[in-house]
């Protein structure tokens, strides 16, 4: 969440970076709760004040044989006060928290403004669109002609937005799992971790899903406070929650396979057909804890660490910068790396890579010191997907299929493949 004392003493920059997103968010209720606040804890610090004069002068005046009784009750009913408003300032934070946790990231100042993603920029391209002597099918045809992607079996065990893989189609999806990782941990150095696929709401409120959106996009675990996994930000990001690291260990970067399960409520209508809008997808994710001076720099490495993938694979592709109407809730900036799909005839999200600055570690509590005696200090956190891998799966059996329906292996997976070189 925002930083209590920035918002106070730069509210206007603030509030002018959160204008890119298109709305103040309220943001002068907050300037009346801290006034609140702040004046709650200044009678306290006044009274305390009093306490403590009244608490030299008794020793003076028992020497001087004089009275105390008038300075004792004046202790007393101070005492009492303050027992009174200490509650009242606990109930303020807890206001002003609350408040606080439903205001999004400000944007940072490289940002664009605008709307929606028809306002993102690109930032460059790799590689040309996929060309064809015939005419391209899409991948959801490919997978049902080769025998691979099965959705009508998994609608029958599961329900709508769900595939069953098969063979060749199981093992590809396997394939670039395993590439991913590889490339992530012995490429880029990364630590890989493998976690819980199953998080409270604890979690999900340190990295942003939660209490801003009601639950409709998550799959609440019936009658518990446990969600399934939207992404494995979540569970890896809260690996270090209310934790104090050690500066001379940053960055921490962790690569992680995980299923995500996302309800997409309000979707309906949008990408039914093939691997792009599941319930329930795989996905590559890198997460790194970083020092605040480092953040942007490390965010230029994360994203071309993903797109390395790309390019490992021979998928074109292109990068955009959000703009402030299409960044996420907790991002101050964002790329996002698009591959080009044939069947859409367009670039589609494959990588969302993010910079959160210090949002999500003030939510979570995670920290770092470079000695003892310093004041901890909010890492930085990031994360990109490394990639969605049904995305990717999809994006292989679209760029490089073949007029008879056969499908070309790209080079780097064919020892993930156990030697295949084509799908038929």
């Amino acid at each position: 969440m925002l930083d209590a004392r920035e918002l106070r003493e730069n509210f206007g920059a603030v509030t002018k970076a959160l204008s890119k997103r298109g709305g103040d968010f309220g943001l002068g209720a907050f300037l009346e709760k801290d006034k609140k606040r702040r004046d709650l804890i200044k009678q306290i610090e006044e009274m305390k004040a009093k306490q403590n004069a009244a608490t030299k002068q008794i020793p003076i005046w028992k020497k001087e044989n004089k009275d105390v009784s008038s300075l004792m009750a004046e202790m007393k009913e101070l005492s009492d006060k303050i027992k009174k408003l200490e509650p009242r300032v606990k109930a303020a934070d807890e206001e002003i928290e609350t408040f606080l946790l439903g205001v999004p990231n400000a944007p940072c100042e490289e940002v664009p403004a605008g709307n929606s993603d028809e306002d993102n920029v690109e930032i460059r391209r790799w590689g040309e669109p996929t060309s064809f002597s015939f005419e391209p099918k899409p991948h959801w045809e490919l997978g049902d002609t080769l025998g691979i992607l099965d959705p009508a079996m998994a609608a029958k065990t599961t329900g709508a937005r769900f595939t069953f893989y098969k063979g060749q189609g199981a093992r590809l999806e396997r394939a670039l799992i395993n590439f991913m990782l590889d490339t992530h941990i012995d490429e880029h150095g990364y630590t890989e971790t493998l976690p819980p696929y199953i998080v409270h709401r604890r979690s999900l409120v340190g990295t942003g899903q939660l209490p801003k959106f009601d639950e409709s996009n998550l799959f609440r675990l019936a009658e518990t406070e446990y969600f399934l996994n939207p992404t494995a930000e979540v569970p890896v990001t809260n690996m270090y929650r209310e934790e104090i690291l050690d500066g001379a260990k940053l960055p921490i970067k962790h690569t992680a396979y995980a299923p995500s399960f996302r309800a997409e409520a309000g979707a309906a209508g949008r990408d039914t057909r093939g691997l792009i809008r599941q319930h329930q997808f795989n996905k590559v994710e890198m997460v790194k804890f970083v020092r605040p001076e480092n953040s942007y720099d490390e965010l230029e490495k994360l994203t071309h660490d993903a797109e390395d993938i790309l390019h490992s694979l021979g998928l074109p592709y292109r990068v955009v910068i959000l703009c402030g109407g299409d960044l996420t809730f907790c991002s101050a900036k964002t790329y996002d790396i698009e591959v080009w799909m044939p069947s859409y005839g367009r670039y589609v999200e494959i990588s969302s890579c993010s910079n959160f600055e210090a949002y999500q570690a003030r939510r979570a509590g995670i920290r770092f010191k470079d000695k003892p005696g310093d004041k901890p200090r909010y890492v930085h956190t990031l994360n990109g997907s490394g990639l969605a891998v049904g995305r990717t799966t999809a994006a292989v059996l679209e760029n490089f299929q073949r007029e008879d329906g056969s499908v070309a292996i790209p080079p780097a997976l064919y020892k993930y493949m156990n030697g295949a070189k084509e799908i038929r």
